[in-house]
């Protein structure tokens, strides 16, 4: 339904830790129509350019307070609505290099009158500037 609308057309930046580059962000949207909360968000798969980025370099950021994803399972305080757009970190000393790269974003979360375990996904082209 809304997996198309999942990556945000150019967000992608890169992420810095102080003057260094430590991998990209971008915005990243919720295709679920009422939102979750943090812990019930499963899993989030990020690929740059056909690059698995690993579990634990992933960040997730929302409404100022970032999260790792292990963190995130335990989180029942704070919530991802539907349509906010929360900031997602692939963590890689160096970045990714600029130019144009193929961000694929993954989503799993817990539904509870859902007899599965839905997994949405997108993937965009996006820009990266120097």
């Amino acid at each position: 339904m809304m997996d198309n609308k999942m990556i945000v057309e150019g967000s992608l930046e890169n992420y810095e830790d102080g003057c260094a580059v430590k991998g990209v962000k971008f915005l990243g949207r919720l295709p679920y129509y009422r939102g979750l909360g943090l812990s019930m968000v499963e899993d989030i798969q990020v690929a740059i350019d056909g690059q698995q980025v690993p579990r634990e370099d992933v960040r997730f950021q929302v409404r100022g307070k970032t999260y790792t994803l292990d963190e995130m399972e335990t989180v029942y305080d704070d919530r991802w609505n539907f349509g906010e757009k929360a900031t997602i970190i692939a963590l890689k000393d160096g970045g990714f290099g600029e130019g144009t790269h193929t961000v694929e974003f993954g989503v799993r979360m817990r539904v509870s009158y859902l007899p599965f375990v839905p997994t949405t996904k997108d993937t965009k082209e996006l820009a990266l500037a120097a």
